[in-house]
């Protein structure tokens, strides 16, 4: 009996059938039932018949941390790698909450509706949630993904939490030049729960990472139906709700593409890097000490002081890129001892643009760089970036490196 076998557990004068699931204890056994709860029960206390063998014919490769699991050959390979997260979790069931468990080769088997469309590749680089997340592992994440497209992979999906994806799919943008789809999913809701969005996330990342968009893409709901996942560009993507399923939203347009659940349909609305178009690359060079702070009304000046001494600070400021005169003399000191000072807004739509008003003109000639419509946190990521492998990272922050800003900000329908 192992996992991703069908089962019939019966305990006393109850039956259950479903798909045998991984379990964080070894007293329960936990089944997927047809309507997608997870039920644990007690093992002592429960007898379990295999219907059913597991369909899939996973193949150790020597490493703890990866596996190969083969459908057919001629179709493309897609290279799973698992951080953890909402998608790659389950309930304990000594505790009752939910925690990141899964490997790589679990979620393959919770989703079923993944064979057939890929060779796939697992590994499993982080088990964490996204909280969680460090730029230690964004650099691990980063040479992970520039190893699985370096040894074949036509594609690479990435689990992640949800709630820090956006700085690890803006890290990843800036540290790999890829020739192949980077898709970033996950999951607002875990697997036992029957609105859990991960099948559906899944599926259409795999869809994805076989597209031409050869760019770091974000794949989620796109609304509240089961009817597409929107596809965002990694730089440019928000989670905007605590929980809803269509929680992501690109900023400053619609998304850059979608994909249809039911056919696997891929389509794209703006100009994209294509497949094969870019050389394989990997800069995971990161400049750890750098900050974001953000301003408040009669904020106190002393709370610059974390930006002593360090390589970069970001600033989200008020509308065009403003913040209490009071502070401009001690940010003048900081980007005269060398640290470079960016300005992003608070506002979710438009640029910041320093030289309508009298304080943006003074915060320019006290140093600080305009980081255009570069969201805040894509603006961190950036900075650690570009201090780390430009000659210039104040000029850098004003560049487009990896389609974090944007021509023109102008309304959209």
């Amino acid at each position: 009996m192992n996992p991703g076998d069908r089962v019939r557990v019966e305990r006393g004068t109850t039956s259950y059938e479903g798909v045998l699931m991984p379990s964080t204890t070894p007293e329960h056994v936990v089944v997927k039932l047809e309507g997608g709860y997870n039920v644990g029960v007690e093992r002592d206390a429960a007898a379990v018949e295999v219907l059913e063998e597991d369909v899939y014919e996973v193949g150790a490769t020597g490493d703890e941390d990866s596996s190969e699991i083969t459908f057919d050959e001629e179709l493309p390979t897609v290279a799973l790698i698992s951080t953890g997260g909402t998608i790659a979790s389950t309930v304990d069931y000594r505790t009752g909450a939910v925690t990141a468990q899964f490997t790589a080769e679990d979620v393959l088997r919770a989703v079923p509706d993944l064979a057939g469309r890929a060779n796939y590749r697992g590994r499993v680089v982080a088990n964490i949630l996204s909280e969680n997340m460090t730029p230690d592992v964004w650099q691990e994440l980063a040479r992970a993904v520039h190893e699985e497209i370096e040894n074949g992979a036509d594609g690479v999906v990435v689990m992640h939490g949800t709630d820090t994806m956006q700085y690890t799919a803006s890290a990843l943008a800036f540290m790999l030049d890829t020739p192949v789809p980077v898709v970033f999913t996950g999951s607002q809701r875990s697997a036992d729960r029957p609105s859990s969005d991960n099948v559906m996330n899944a599926v259409c990342a795999v869809e994805a990472a076989k597209a031409d968009c050869a760019e770091v893409l974000v794949c989620m709901h796109a609304d509240t139906s089961d009817d597409a996942c929107a596809l965002h560009r990694g730089t440019r993507v928000r989670k905007n709700h605590t929980s809803r399923r269509d929680a992501f939203e690109t900023i400053g347009n619609r998304p850059l593409g979608e994909v249809e659940y039911d056919t696997g349909t891929v389509s794209f609305r703006r100009a994209y890097g294509e497949r094969g178009g870019t050389e394989l690359s990997l800069s995971p060079g990161l400049e750890r000490e750098v900050e974001l702070l953000k301003f408040t009304p009669g904020m106190d000046d002393r709370l610059l002081d974390v930006a002593e001494g360090k390589a970069g600070v970001v600033i989200e400021g008020t509308g065009l890129g403003h913040v209490d005169t009071r502070l401009i003399p001690r940010i003048e000191e900081l980007t005269a001892d060398g640290t470079v000072v960016a300005m992003t807004s608070q506002c979710l739509e438009g640029r910041v643009c320093d030289r309508v008003y009298d304080t943006g003109r003074d915060l320019l000639e006290a140093g600080v760089v305009e980081a255009e419509d570069t969201l805040p946190g894509t603006a961190l990521v950036k900075l650690m970036w570009v201090l780390a492998n430009r000659d210039d990272p104040a000029a850098a922050m004003g560049e487009s490196l990896a389609g974090e800003t944007t021509a023109q900000s102008r309304p959209w329908t």
